[in-house]
């Protein structure tokens, strides 16, 4: 009999490579503790695409974008979608994966100018017989009315572009500490969060060093959870704002 083939995947909003607080630069710790862990797909938020000044200011900044940085060497396949530009620089959601993308797009959902938002939406072909998995990587809005819209286009890209039999997984930055998104996602597309299927509650988050907020989540349709982690421990408390969180999926 072969083995179940499983899918691990970490989402985190690592608040472009700064600490708590922004006192210190850890981009290079970030990237031990990815390598750590050694998931098959990683979300990211708030990864630096650019930025000018940053760049000048700290002598171990990469040469290279935040996430090329972080995906050397264990993840050859990468994605990036700006969610910012500004004057000097952008910043934005990335997904890496050991697995090759056969597509990926970077939809636009901004509510505001003043706030940039986009969706990176990619689709991976995994090995053998198993079909291309979705994976949408989010950071929504900060306002209540502006994740509302960003749902709605969320959930219109969904139906528009991702049969109901191929699995996705949706993760990353809800800001949504009110539980608002469960009646998009859940009720109106038949998927669930990991960590309230689970454990019974959304994981929480935010902020690292006290996490009182689950603004971080993990959706998912077509998939079964075989496990499913916070990391809180020690270097995830003072590598951001946010703790990552973990899971592991068996394939149907």
């Amino acid at each position: 009999m072969m083995p179940e083939q499983t899918l691990k995947i970490l989402t985190y909003n690592i608040h472009k490579g700064f600490s708590p607080g922004n006192r210190r630069f850890v981009l290079h710790q970030i990237k031990s503790a990815l390598q750590a862990i050694d998931a098959d797909v990683v979300f990211l938020q708030e990864i630096q695409g650019d930025h000018k000044v940053k760049s000048s200011q700290y002598q171990n900044w990469p040469d290279e974008s935040q996430f090329e940085f972080l995906a050397d060497q264990i993840w050859p396949h990468h994605a990036y979608g700006k969610n910012a530009i500004y004057k000097s620089g952008h910043h934005g959601n990335a997904i890496l994966s050991k697995f090759p993308f056969i597509e990926w797009n970077n939809i636009d959902v901004s509510y505001m100018q003043s706030a940039s938002r986009s969706l990176l939406h990619g689709v991976i072909g995994l090995s053998g017989p198993m079909p291309p998995i979705h994976v949408i990587c989010v950071h929504l809005g900060l306002f209540a009315a502006e994740r509302q819209q960003q749902l709605k286009k969320l959930v219109r890209r969904i139906n528009d572009h991702i049969p109901l039999h191929e699995p996705l997984i949706i993760a990353g930055d809800f800001n949504d500490w009110q539980g608002r998104t469960e009646n998009h996602l859940c009720r109106e597309l038949e998927m669930f969060e990991v960590f309230k299927s689970e454990k019974g509650g959304h994981a929480r988050t935010f902020p690292a060093w006290l996490p009182m907020l689950a603004m971080d989540r993990i959706y998912c349709r077509g998939l079964k959870v075989k496990h499913t982690q916070r990391l809180h421990d020690k270097p995830w408390r003072g590598l951001s704002d946010h703790l990552p969180l973990l899971a592991e999926f068996g394939l149907l």
